[in-house]
């Protein structure tokens, strides 16, 4: 795999996020899945960025273990299993132009239903944001999302921010999922051939790099008030799948 000097700035400056976004702001995620996908093409991001989010997914989930929350976890994880499924034959036949365009359009439609989900249950005159068949669909589109473009983490702070958790309860459990999560895609992605020998040399250069964002992340998630770290959540989401449908 041939990088410019402009590819590998980027792909630092990303490993560098990646290990913020594990241990600081989640949704920071979608930022470097989105600016990967504009300096690389779509399809190849995906298999080179897996492997750091797996690195940064590591470091989080040793630093949070005793933070996690596993039967929120475990409601999700089959419906996850359905989403990569329907995403790995989606990344086979659509185009990168359609992809990021996807992926954008659900992360707003999602995060408008969150900011608006009060208001519709009481009109309603009923939780949908509580029910079974709606984590079953945050469950798939989170599988789908994050096969098609490493774009899951929108999806599921939605679903972490309506079961009311704080901030390092909802970074710890965010970790151990997208560890799992990651993990599971790699035979998907190999078969694909988005991850290869050369694209894991420069995954492994890029270690300290994913270390040092996580230092920075542990250092910075102690200091902001949770409702600015939800406001955060939701604001960098809603960006994020701005810029994927802009750009």
């Amino acid at each position: 795999m041939d990088i410019t000097p402009l590819q590998l700035g980027i792909l630092i400056l990303c490993a560098v996020m990646v290990g913020f976004t594990k241990t600081g702001v989640p949704t920071l995620g979608i930022f470097v899945a989105a600016i990967m996908a504009s300096v690389f093409p779509a399809r190849e991001s995906v298999g080179l960025l897996t492997p750091i989010l797996i690195t940064g997914d590591i470091i989080a989930i040793l630093y949070y273990r005793h933070a996690v929350v596993w039967k929120h976890l475990w409601t999700l994880l089959p419906w996850v299993l359905g989403g990569l499924l329907i995403g790995f034959w989606v990344l086979g036949e659509i185009s990168n132009a359609w992809l990021s365009l996807v992926i954008g359009s659900l992360v707003l439609l999602l995060i408008a239903l969150h900011l608006a989900k009060d208001r519709l249950e009481r009109s309603l005159q009923f939780a949908f944001s509580q029910s079974p068949p709606f984590h079953a669909l945050l469950g798939v589109l989170a599988g789908f999302t994050t096969m098609i473009g490493n774009a899951a983490g929108s999806i599921m702070s939605i679903y972490l921010l309506s079961k009311g958790m704080n901030k390092t309860t909802f970074v710890g459990t965010n970790a151990f999922f997208f560890f799992i999560i990651n993990v599971i895609k790699v035979p998907f992605t190999i078969h694909l051939g988005l991850i290869n020998a050369d694209s894991l040399v420069w995954n492994a250069w890029m270690i300290p790099a994913v270390c040092a964002g996580a230092f920075i992340g542990f250092k910075v998630l102690p200091k902001i008030p949770q409702k600015l770290f939800q406001a955060l959540i939701l604001g960098f989401a809603a960006l994020g799948g701005l810029y994927l449908i802009i750009f």
